[in-house]
């Protein structure tokens, strides 16, 4: 049997083409009249030895894990499958700029006839790579500028420092991040940073110096991360025209806190998904591991989307968060939620509805938004098969409400005041899918159940993001 080279599989991106077989890479005995792709399916064959060519500063043992799959394939199209397998696998740990399969037969003293070598040819990151992009967030925009030191100590650590200035976020970070081996979903990161961000709806300005740890892994069929955090939070008046109650919120605090989160995401994307669904549940505990801050938040979020006829969609959202102050002191201005804008209830302007006080926004201790769309193509289908596919258009109905509740109150009263002067808009547009990393949306947009102090966007309007109702 000749060699089998399978470079015709790109290193990224990783979601490449599957590894088959084709006619002319076995050669079949004559005799033989069956389809060769029956041929090599039927016949056994023993992996004797996989090689890992290429290899510097990383630790054998680390990708024993990665590639032992191989060794219990039993014939050369399963050799090839999980062969695919194991580089996908050897990519996903970001050491390697690229990494090719060879398969051969076995050689030299101990050869079976029918065992297989399997040699992997890599070709490892710099020790030191820079990198310069802009990233798109919540209807802002920044630039990012980072060194990595990828495979740091030789199985698959990195350490990241970067710095991103945005319209109005500027930060700096360090972060170490080891995953377990055999197991990437598994891991653990440190991280230390400074985030000084301006919030014009609520005349604040706020600069945050903290640490954090984290553990991700997964849970059946759950992605898990636990979380603890703190961070030295400095508030200050954006100007001298900052109502009393921004002025009052100003000064330093310390948080402490625990979070958790859960996350089960079937959807074949997350910017403009097609089907599946998806649920994210976050809880945070301040105050009892240090801090002067002391709360119980939850949140959650749910979307569902299924396809319709004539190749468009329908998707249902529905967000709700709850903060509980622990003690006689009342929450911050910081640990609060807000809503409205672009990404949230069309039609208002940003995180621009609820509690305000003299044109400030104070944010608010409980909140649900709900959010009906339906995406279809394009009129006349322009540009169908290429550019055009990246726009759709967008229809919406979005509802919801934001406000503060008197926990000597019963449930009953909370979902009671949750339901009064509820805030809801409808309109349509355009969407434009920017990869697989963000969107962007004109929409024309008419505000419904606005209420005193509200600020609106009646008309047109703009949004940019990663996350969207």
């Amino acid at each position: 049997m000749g060699t089998v080279h399978a470079r015709s599989l790109d290193p990224l991106p990783m979601q490449g083409p599957e590894l088959g077989v084709q006619a002319d890479d076995v050669e079949a005995p004559e005799i033989e009249q069956e389809p060769k792709q029956e041929v090599l399916e039927n016949k056994n064959v023993v992996v004797q030895r996989v090689h890992i060519d290429g290899l510097g500063r990383t630790k054998d043992d680390f990708l024993s894990y990665e590639i032992a799959e191989v060794f219990r394939a039993k014939n050369l199209i399963d050799v090839m499958r999980r062969s695919h397998d194991a580089r996908q696998k050897l990519l996903r740990l970001g050491i390697f700029r690229k990494v090719e399969v060879v398969i051969d037969t076995s050689r030299g003293e101990g050869a079976l006839p029918n065992g297989l070598d399997v040699t992997f040819e890599v070709t490892e990151l710099r020790r030191l790579t820079g990198s310069y992009n802009t990233m798109v967030g919540n209807n802002e925009g920044s630039m990012v500028l980072g060194v990595k030191l990828p495979n740091v100590l030789g199985r698959a650590e990195k350490l990241t420092f970067q710095f991103s200035y945005g319209t109005k976020e500027t930060s700096y970070g360090l972060s170490f991040f080891k995953p377990q081996p055999g197991q990437f979903e598994r891991n653990i990161s440190v991280n230390a940073y400074k985030v000084t961000g301006q919030f014009p709806w609520s005349s604040l300005r706020e600069t945050d110096r903290g640490i954090s740890t984290e553990l991700s892994f997964p849970l059946w069929k759950t992605s898990q991360t636990l979380k603890w955090e703190a961070v030295w939070r400095e508030l200050g008046s954006l100007g001298q025209t900052a109502s009393f109650a921004i002025r009052e919120e100003s000064g330093h605090s310390l948080k402490s806190s625990l979070s958790h989160a859960m996350a089960i995401d079937t959807r074949n994307s997350s910017i403009l998904p097609r089907k599946g669904g998806l649920l994210k549940i976050h809880q945070e505990l301040a105050g009892y591991t240090g801090g002067d801050a002391r709360f119980l938040k939850e949140d959650f979020e749910i979307q569902l989307n299924r396809a319709l006829v004539l190749d468009s969609v329908i998707s249902a959202s529905l967000w709700g968060g709850l903060l509980l102050p622990i003690g006689d002191k009342s929450t911050c201005i910081a640990d609060r939620f807000y809503l409205g804008g672009p990404t949230s209830i069309r039609g208002f302007s940003m995180y621009s509805m609820g509690p305000q006080s003299d044109g400030d926004f104070l944010g608010g201790e409980a909140y649900w938004a709900g959010g009906l769309h339906l995406y279809t193509p394009l009129p006349f289908r322009p540009g169908r098969g290429g550019f055009g596919d990246l726009f759709r258009t967008h229809f919406f109905l979005n509802a919801g409400n934001l406000c503060n509740l008197n926990y000597g109150e019963g449930p009953q009263a909370h979902l009671k005041k949750l339901a009064e002067c509820i805030r809801w808009s409808y309109g349509l547009g355009i969407v434009l899918r920017l990869g697989n990393i963000a969107r962007v949306e004109l929409n024309y947009c008419i505000p419904m159940g606005v209420q005193s102090g509200d600020r609106i966007c009646d008309g047109f309007q703009f949004g940019a993001g990663i996350r969207f109702l």
